[in-house]
């Protein structure tokens, strides 16, 4: 069997996981729905207003929230019951589809309840979508990670196929009122799931973190992380121009190919269509091409759509280009998403997937907006031109700027040594200043220098919000690397999150360490004033 058949067949071995299984089934359910439920009301503000901004707004909508409240999710995603935490979700999306239901059946919609509750609607995918990303690594064996994440990208593009040429049969022959039903009903089968998830309660934590501390936490995490900075790169340029086809779609199929309100439903499921067959022939083409290279491909092959749907084509043309579209999506989806989870460790991954999506959907929500206007302003036809060239441009531009490999192992080390006190720190005592004394040759000066700047990566990352290095005038052999930690408990937090490569990369530095003995670690606590104990 060759490398490609044998990677093939591997794709679906997460499904011998019956939890991930029963979940990723759900999931397919519910997004059907989603897909079910924007399609309605994609079509239906074209009834109420028929301008390219007051469309492109209601994309905005569903994208915004995401980008606003991403990494809150993610926040969130890392310190709670995860399981308890979907389900109350999934139970917000439910009410407010059924306000949409209501809204539609009593003649009451307008274009503000249409935006207000789409924006609802973000709200909750914005919660989710972190969480959802997160869980992955709780339901299948590590081998089987990229597996899964190429599987939860195809879920959702099976429920792309099915949901909008559902959505669209369903509003041409039953309403808006009933399409808005049935997304309703899709809630059930996704809180029985989770309901019957038999997720083991976390042990209490004392060194557990909470909302504010775990949100900075996050933050200095993807500050630090370069590899992160050119998966968000990449994702940016790519997302923020090929968000044109998604924004002006409903007109191109109104007013360019001339269809109604179930075509528009059999466009949207050619691009899940496509994006089927896309991740079925993945594993194929990875075995040839990089990430780098998928993603170049997925680029060309969309401006190419843009530009050909720009020229008004027959349906059928349109119908045969939004399947090659599709493909090229959710290799895009899939070669950035898995790429963004082989960078990641555990103990931030909901947070550092929340920033990924945060740009992601600042780059649809952005570029929804811009294109609308540009629409406005020039035209649709002239407008999907003026994307396409563009996307083309960045993806072949950006190609030079490598994605990160991801080979990396980001399982925890535990092989520092508990601080010594000479007697119990309070855990919220701050902040901490840790001292590291070094004995450097001045021949191996620099490239021990060099070697510890990329260690002060790592410290940044795993909690340190200040690095430096210095010397000893007294004695120039003697290097002092220093670095700021905001309390007790966060350092010892960042003790459990030193990954075995960044022990690899620690025992480099330690290479040039010319002491007899290991170099002397000490831990200095800010003092306060003195509290007043009579109180």
């Amino acid at each position: 069997m060759s490398a490609a058949a044998v990677e093939a067949t591997g794709s679906f071995a997460p499904l011998r996981q019956k939890v991930f299984a029963v979940l990723w089934a759900a999931t397919i359910i519910g997004n059907t729905g989603s897909f079910i439920r924007d399609v309605a009301s994609s079509w239906l503000v074209t009834d109420l207003s028929a301008t390219p901004a007051a469309v492109s707004l209601v994309q905005a909508a569903a994208t915004l929230p995401i980008f606003l409240l991403a990494i809150p999710a993610g926040v969130l995603s890392d310190i709670l019951d995860r399981r308890k935490f979907l389900i109350a979700v999934q139970l917000l999306l439910a009410a407010a589809s059924l306000c949409l239901l209501f809204l539609s059946a009593t003649g009451l919609q307008s274009v503000t309840s249409l935006v207000a509750l789409t924006f609802v609607g973000g709200i909750g995918a914005a919660l989710v979508a972190p969480t959802w990303q997160a869980i992955v690594p709780e339901l299948v064996p590590r081998q089987d990670v990229k597996g899964a994440v190429a599987l939860n990208s195809l879920g959702i593009n099976i429920s792309r196929a099915i949901g909008p040429a559902l959505g669209g049969m369903l509003l041409a022959w039953f309403g808006a009122a009933v399409t808005y039903g049935v997304d309703v009903i899709t809630y059930v089968f996704v809180v029985a799931a989770l309901l019957w998830w038999p997720r083991e309660t976390p042990e209490d934590d004392v060194l557990a973190e909470r909302f504010f501390g775990a949100f900075r936490a996050g933050l200095r995490y993807a500050r630090a992380s370069r590899e992160l900075h050119v998966v968000l790169l990449r994702a940016a340029m790519f997302f923020a121009f090929a968000s044109a086809i998604w924004a002006l779609l409903p007109l191109i199929a109104r007013a360019l190919l001339g269809g109604g309100a179930s075509f528009y439903g059999i466009l949207l499921g050619a691009v899940g269509a496509g994006a089927i067959g896309g991740a079925l022939v993945m594993p194929r083409l990875r075995a040839h091409l990089d990430a780098d290279g998928l993603l170049l491909i997925s680029a060309v092959l969309t401006a190419a759509v843009m530009a050909l749907l720009s020229f008004a084509p027959p349906q059928w043309a349109a119908f045969g280009a939004l399947l090659v579209c599709g493909a090229a999506w959710i290799t895009a989806l899939t070669t950035l998403n898995s790429t963004a989870q082989s960078i990641l460790p555990n103990w931030v991954r909901g947070r550092s997937l929340a920033v990924y999506l945060t740009v992601f959907n600042g780059a649809m929500t952005g570029g929804s907006l811009i294109w609308g206007a540009v629409a406005e302003a020039i035209g649709v036809p002239l407008t999907l031109l003026v994307s396409a060239g563009g996307l083309l441009f960045v993806g072949l531009a950006f190609h030079a700027v490598k994605l990160p490999k991801g080979e990396a192992d980001l399982i925890a080390s535990n092989h520092w040594p508990e601080p010594l006190a000479q007697e119990p720190v309070e855990r919220d005592r701050g902040p901490v200043m840790v001292l590291i004394e070094y004995t450097i040759d001045r021949r191996d000066r620099p490239d021990f220098l060099k070697m510890l700047t990329r260690l002060s990566h790592e410290r940044r990352r795993d909690g340190a919000y200040g690095w430096g290095v210095t010397e000893d005038a007294a004695e120039p052999a003697r290097i002092v690397e220093w670095f700021m930690v905001e309390s007790w408990a966060e350092h010892l937090r960042q003790h459990r999150r030193v990954s075995k490569a960044d022990a690899d990369t620690q025992q480099e530095v330690l290479r040039y360490h010319r002491g007899q003995e290991a170099p002397v670690v000490r831990h200095l606590l800010a003092i306060g004033p003195p509290r007043d104990k009579s109180r």
